[in-house]
């Protein structure tokens, strides 16, 4: 999602800003809106996910021998967590809308999205609409500001809590453990990095909503473009630091690259490098998992240093 919100709404956000024209019209004024508030949906649950499942690795009886959880699970979890990061963001498709205005400088036609729903949407869907605008800088600081934070933190705590203090030095300078103070690490880094860049946008809602009639169009503007930048700079450093704190994730990455960089051909110091990633991205891929392989990979039995 991240990636899908750099790709299509940066684009329209910086055309917008060159051109005062928006592009694609009223449609954009509508997704891109729909977007922003779902990408910040699919964060907000996905580290309650990560804070749940991080809390089940530590108070597991045999936190060492959990199964490997299958991928339709995986990918029921995920289904729940867009679909319901966007069916929470439907109202925004119906609260944006074109407008324009005049310049007095230049007397062009400047195009911008407005906060106003429709008179011409039923009068039951409009009375939800404008609940949904009158609550929605507490629902924006309640849902996608403070659960988050709260989850990581409290499943932190209550994590370390159980765990105590002889099951942490048992566990020091195992594979296992070293696992799993990496998730640790790479839970706590992504909420951060989110906590920091959606703290503005909070802090503009608070301060417009109570001092939107003393704020001229140009400072309105000037916020929204600020919580915008800060939501693009979210969606560009997520990605990257995933791939620097998960190590096996940016293994695999940068074989990726290099395949398509190079080629795959029948080259035989290719070869052994590639078997020799592959060996090592096998055997540290119980990052993600809360069960190291009972069995060893193939390639061990060819005498490959372990």
């Amino acid at each position: 999602w991240d990636f899908l919100i750099l790709f299509f709404c940066l684009p329209v956000v910086i055309f917008n800003e060159i051109t005062k024209k928006r592009l694609l019209g009223d449609m954009s004024c509508r997704i891109v809106p729909f977007m922003e508030v779902s990408s910040l949906g699919v964060t907000t649950f996905s580290l309650c996910a990560l804070g749940i499942d991080r809390f089940h690795a530590a108070t597991s009886p045999q936190a060492s021998t959990r199964p490997i959880e299958q991928c339709q699970s995986i990918i029921a979890k995920l289904a729940v967590i867009w679909v319901g990061s966007m069916t929470l963001s439907v109202p925004e498709i119906l609260l944006w809308q074109l407008a324009q205005d005049t310049s007095p400088v230049s007397g062009g036609v400047t195009e911008y999205c407005t906060m106003k729903p429709s008179s011409n949407l039923p009068e039951s869907i409009y009375s939800l609409v404008l609940t949904y605008q009158n609550a929605r800088m507490w629902w924006y600081f309640g849902c996608y500001f403070c659960l988050p934070i709260l989850f990581t933190v409290s499943c932190q705590l209550v994590t370390r809590r159980i765990r105590g203090t002889e099951k942490k030095s048992e566990c020091r300078g195992t594979k296992h453990g070293q696992c799993e103070g990496h998730l640790n690490c790479t839970i706590i880094a992504l909420t951060i990095i989110y906590g920091l860049c959606t703290t503005p946008e909070n802090v503009c809602n608070i301060v417009v909503a109570y001092m939107s009639p003393d704020m001229s169009k140009q400072t309105l503007d000037l916020l929204n473009l600020i919580n915008q930048f800060f939501l693009f700079f979210k969606c560009s450093v997520t990605p990257v630091l995933l791939l620097c704190l998960c190590r096996p994730l940016g293994q695999a990455f940068m074989d990726c690259c290099c395949c398509c960089c190079e080629g795959c051909g029948p080259d035989t110091t290719s070869s052994e490098s590639s078997a020799d990633s592959k060996l090592k991205t096998e055997m540290s891929s119980s990052i993600f998992f809360d069960k190291p392989r009972e069995t060893p990979p193939p390639l061990l039995a060819l005498g490959t240093p372990c």
